[in-house]
């Protein structure tokens, strides 16, 4: 990386931590079902949250200075997304959330391992939007760490047009965000078991989305 593209980068992720910083001066935030992971983190363990890739915005921010460990793509754009979000407290692993791609999960085991809680988006980095790919599976099978899904809904937002509507929330708007029910998955699951667990984490995570995003509906 060039002097002038690595002061590129570096200027990208402070503005954007300030104007986040700004933004979520200004937003009002209800949580629901922390207990999901407090109760780990209490007994001295570490989770790994799963969200969809389109609710990333608001769920990164609020978890910020945790010393959560992220998995960031590969692609040129992922690099001012790990600047910013290292700006906010995280910790960040370069790769892909898909089964076969090792570098990724070898370090996001290595990271649990370490203590430090996960973040992953298991319908990420490029789609399809809303569809659990067993990544994150694996890295529970391997690490013994239970899967904390969680969602956010907003009153009032901005959906830019990418592949995920993306949710940036407006000044002044109410934010939901809520935790479902931990997903285990045993070291010596079979490839049959991992995939039930996905289902099992998509039906969790469409539930708790649907159910942010009426909740943003009835405050509106």
């Amino acid at each position: 990386m060039t002097t002038e593209a690595k002061a590129r980068y570096t200027w990208a992720g402070r503005v954007g931590k300030w104007l986040l910083d700004l933004l979520f001066a200004t937003v009002r935030l209800d949580c629901k079902g922390e207990e999901a992971y407090l109760r780990f983190r209490r007994q001295g363990g570490n989770v790994i949250f799963a969200l969809w890739h389109g609710r990333l915005l608001p769920l990164t921010y609020h978890h910020r200075h945790e010393g959560v460990v992220a998995l960031v793509s590969e692609h040129a754009d992922g690099e001012y997304i790990t600047r910013i979000i290292e700006n906010l407290g995280y910790d960040t692993v370069r790769g892909s959330s898909t089964r076969g791609a090792v570098p990724g999960l070898r370090g996001l085991v290595r990271a649990a391992r370490a203590g430090h809680d996960l973040a992953i988006t298991p319908d990420g980095p490029q789609g399809p939007r809303g569809k659990v790919k067993t990544g994150a599976l694996v890295v529970a099978q391997i690490s013994g760490r239970p899967i904390i899904p969680v969602s956010a809904g907003c009153t009032r937002a901005w959906w830019p047009g990418s592949w995920d509507r993306f949710l940036v929330p407006k000044p002044f708007s109410h934010l939901s965000i809520l935790y479902g029910e931990p997903i285990f998955v045993a070291r010596d699951a079979t490839d049959a078991e991992v995939e039930r667990a996905a289902l099992r984490l998509q039906e969790e995570l469409d539930r708790i989305t649907s159910f942010v995003d009426e909740a943003a509906g009835s405050v509106r």
